[in-house]
């Protein structure tokens, strides 16, 4: 498989390739993955994404020179778990760069610990819009919920729904996309008539979900993670609920751990998993899992360590300050997996695609 490698990194790669030996010392960054819990699924996407910039970066010649290393640690879903992981990162392994998590209520603490250390944190997962106020030395690739539930808002508005039933986790993620939601959805004329944020890791939201039927919402838009989203879906499948239209918002987070004949037909947005020069990360993929990309989010996991590697290249060294100054430099302009990103003066991505998409048969297509 013949690899896309960014202009930003190939001069320094094929320039430091050419003098290093065989056998230095790997660079190495840190990146903390939900490998289980209930994003288990997503975290391993992101694993895939990770692997696989980590083998096209040394098929051409790592970076520095040296060959290119990422430390994977599992939060379990857990924002302690998390925490622990990222000390370990900073002051065992001194890695200069961290990405991760996946979940905003874990993203954030652990951003806001790295920032404290002075450690660059990319966010390759996570959407609340309280990432934008963790601090100067956190950078998202991936776009904040702000903009992805005006989205979400006007496309289900454009349907021809009124009247909405909002469920999301009791999270930072879930209260933020919950209020940017019903701003924006009420502004185009709708109402959101329930809003329910549920107790994360229950094994029934029975009761919730009747409670907010009674309502007679005209469509139930949800944003959920993967086996808490599938415990929602099997029970609104047995009351029925499903005969009215569902929407996620991040539609593959929604129906990952679903069985495919509850979520058939379920429509949605998502982020989108492949801007105009990935296309040789897609193939890659297919290649190497024999599948097709199980979420938009390796795709970003993927784009992280892209980055990572560029401003690490750029500094000309793998310590602390000097990657920070330099992923500011490379992330002005950096040709993409997932498109272009450019960060905002907050270190943001500044524009985000996204896609409206629906669920068949186990599969979530535009």
């Amino acid at each position: 498989m013949a690899f896309h490698v960014p202009r930003s990194l190939l001069l320094p790669l094929l320039f430091a390739g050419a003098v290093a030996g065989a056998q230095a010392q790997p660079v190495r960054i840190g990146a903390i993955l939900p490998l289980t819990g209930a994003s288990a699924s997503i975290g391993e996407d992101q694993r895939r994404g990770i692997e696989l910039a980590v083998e096209q970066l040394n098929a051409a010649g790592g970076v520095l020179g040296r060959p290119f290393a990422v430390l994977i640690e599992d939060s379990g879903g857990r924002a302690p778990t998390a925490l622990d992981a990222a000390r370990k990162l900073a002051s065992v392994d001194r890695v200069p760069l961290v990405l991760g998590e996946y979940s905003s209520g874990i993203s954030i603490p652990v951003g806001q610990y790295l920032v404290k250390e002075g450690i660059t944190h990319v966010n390759i997962g996570s959407s609340s819009p309280k990432m934008r106020e963790i601090g100067a030395t956190s950078f998202s690739v991936i776009g904040l919920d702000d903009v992805s539930a005006k989205f979400a808002a006007e496309d289900v508005r454009a349907a021809g729904h009124a009247r909405a039933a909002f469920i999301a986790p009791n999270s930072a993620y879930g209260q933020g996309v919950a209020a940017e939601f019903k701003k924006n959805f009420e502004a185009a004329g709708g109402k959101v008539v329930a809003e329910l944020l549920y107790t994360p890791g229950q094994s029934t939201y029975r009761r919730e979900l009747q409670q907010t039927a009674r309502l007679q919402p005209d469509v139930y838009v949800y944003s959920a993670y993967g086996q808490e989203a599938a415990v929602i879906n099997r029970e609104a499948y047995d009351l029925a609920l499903n005969k009215t239209p569902w929407y996620g918002i991040y539609l593959t987070m929604c129906t990952t751990d679903t069985p495919a004949q509850i979520a058939n037909g379920q429509l949605g947005m998502e982020v989108g998993d492949i801007g105009p020069k990935g296309e040789g990360y897609r193939q890659a993929y297919r290649q190497k899992y024999q599948e097709d990309l199980k979420s938009a989010y390796g795709s970003y996991a993927y784009d992280g360590v892209m980055l990572a590697a560029a401003a690490i290249a750029r500094a000309g060294s793998a310590e602390p300050a000097g990657v920070l100054a330099a992923m500011a430099e490379v992330g002005k302009d950096f040709e993409a997996a997932t498109g272009p990103i450019a960060f905002d003066a907050d270190g943001q991505r500044a524009v985000q695609p996204y896609n409206r998409v629906r669920y068949q048969d186990g599969v979530v297509a535009r």
